[in-house]
C-alpha cells in the first residue's frame, strides 16, 4: 500500500437503524439477516481487504457489491490513513473501533429511536476536535440511512429528497415512513430546527449523531472536513448548519448521487453552503459485473466511495487504475461466488 503522506485522515462510521428491515428500504445486503452485517463487514474490508469476523461481503440480489470495495481498492492505492468509529453496530467487528457510546438505532416510527443520540454527538465532538489529521474525510455504513436523513431534514425543516441504493428510489414509501415518524414523535416539519440532536434524536439513526458530533468538532478547530458520501450526508450538514457551524464543509460524493433525478443534490448542497465535488469513476467504459451493477443505478455511494475517489483523482490517479485494481479486488473475494448467497 503506498502512502499519500498529505495528512488525509478518512475516518468511517458504522452503525444499524432498524429501519432497514422494512421491505424495500435498501439493498445494502442480499437479505434482511445480512445486512445486519453490513456495517460491520464494511469496517472489515476497508482496514484489512477482507472479511474477518464477518462471514461475507456484502453484496445485494442482483450481484452489486458494496461500495466498500471501490474505497479499499483507492486505499490500496494511496494508503490514506483510515479510522473506524462505532455508530451503533449491531454485529461485532474486527476492525480497530473507537466508541463513542452509540446504540443501535430503533425504527424511526417508534417515538425515541436513536436515545443515545446526544451522548454520542458530543463523544464524537470531542474526538473530532482531538483527531490528529491535516484534513477529515467523514463517510458512512448504515442501511436503511437514507430514510433516517429523510427524517432528519424533514424535522429540522429543510425539503431536500434523498436518494437510493435502489436502481428506483422508493420515494413514496419513505416520505410514508417520515410521517409515521413524525406523528409517533408528536413533530410537525421543522419543529426541531433550532434542535438538531433532539432532530436526530427522535427521528434519525445513530450514524447521523456521531457523524454530525465529529464534523462539529473539526470544524471548531478549523480542521477542513470533507463529508465523503451522498444524500445521508446532507443530513449531517444540515446538523452542523442548525447547530450554528458555519465553517466550510466539503461533500464529496459520485455522479451516480449526482445525476439521481429523484434527489437534487447539487441544489440541496448550495443551500447548505457545501463546496461540491463529483466524480465519475468511469464504470460505464467497462463490462465487469459489478461496475455494470453501479451503472444500473444500485448502492450508486457508501462507504465513503465517492471522497475516495475524489482523494484519488485529487492525486493524479487515472480513473482507469482505480476500475482495474477495483475489478482485482472484487475477483479476489467474489470471483464465482456472485448469483449465491454471498
Amino acid at each position: 500500500m503506498e502512502h499519500t503522506g498529505d495528512g488525509s485522515r478518512f475516518v468511517l462510521v458504522a452503525g444499524t437503524t432498524e429501519t432497514a428491515q422494512r421491505d424495500g428500504i435498501s439493498a445494502a445486503g442480499a437479505d434482511p439477516e445480512l445486512m445486519v452485517e453490513t456495517p460491520a463487514a464494511d469496517a472489515e474490508l476497508l482496514a484489512y481487504g477482507r472479511p474477518v469476523r464477518t462471514e461475507h461481503v456484502p453484496v445485494s440480489p442482483s450481484g452489486c457489491p458494496t461500495p466498500a470495495l471501490v474505497t479499499r481498492a483507492v486505499r490500496e492505492l494511496l494508503g490514506f490513513e483510515a479510522t473506524v468509529v462505532d455508530g451503533g453496530l449491531a454485529k461485532p467487528t474486527a476492525a480497530p473501533t473507537v466508541t463513542v457510546g452509540a446504540g443501535v438505532g430503533r425504527d424511526i416510527a417508534e417515538q425515541d429511536p436513536v436515545p443515545t443520540a446526544h451522548g454520542a454527538f458530543e463523544a464524537a465532538r470531542q474526538f473530532g476536535r482531538a483527531l490528529p489529521a491535516d484534513e477529515l474525510w467523514l463517510a458512512e455504513s448504515i442501511p436503511g440511512g437514507t430514510t433516517t436523513a429523510l427524517g432528519v431534514l424533514r424535522a429540522l425543516g429543510e425539503d431536500a429528497m434523498v436518494s437510493s441504493s435502489l436502481p428506483a428510489n422508493p420515494t413514496e414509501q419513505k416520505r410514508a415512513v417520515v410521517e409515521a415518524a413524525l406523528e409517533a414523535s408528536s413533530l410537525a416539519p421543522g419543529d426541531a430546527a433550532a434542535e438538531p440532536k433532539r432532530a436526530v434524536r427522535r427521528m434519525g439513526d445513530p450514524v447521523l449523531a456521531t457523524l454530525a458530533g465529529l464534523a462539529a468538532g473539526a470544524v471548531e478547530t478549523d480542521t477542513p472536513v470533507t463529508l465523503a458520501g451522498g444524500t445521508q450526508q446532507l443530513a449531517v450538514a444540515a446538523l452542523v448548519r442548525h447547530g450554528g457551524y458555519e465553517g466550510r464543509l466539503g461533500l464529496a460524493t459520485t455522479a451516480y448521487v449526482a445525476d439521481d433525478e429523484t434527489a437534487d443534490l447539487r441544489a440541496s448542497a448550495e443551500s447548505l453552503s457545501l463546496d461540491l465535488t463529483v466524480t465519475d469513476p468511469g464504470f460505464d467504459e467497462s463490462d465487469h459485473v459489478a461496475m455494470e451493477r453501479f451503472v444500473a443505478g444500485e448502492a450508486k455511494e457508501g462507504v465513503g466511495m465517492g471522497g475516495a475517489l475524489a482523494l484519488a483523482d485529487r492525486a493524479g490517479i487515472a480513473m482507469a487504475e482505480v476500475r482495474e485494481r477495483f475489478a482485482a479486488v472484487y475477483d479476489d473475494l467474489l470471483d464465482g461466488a456472485v448469483g449465491e448467497s454471498p
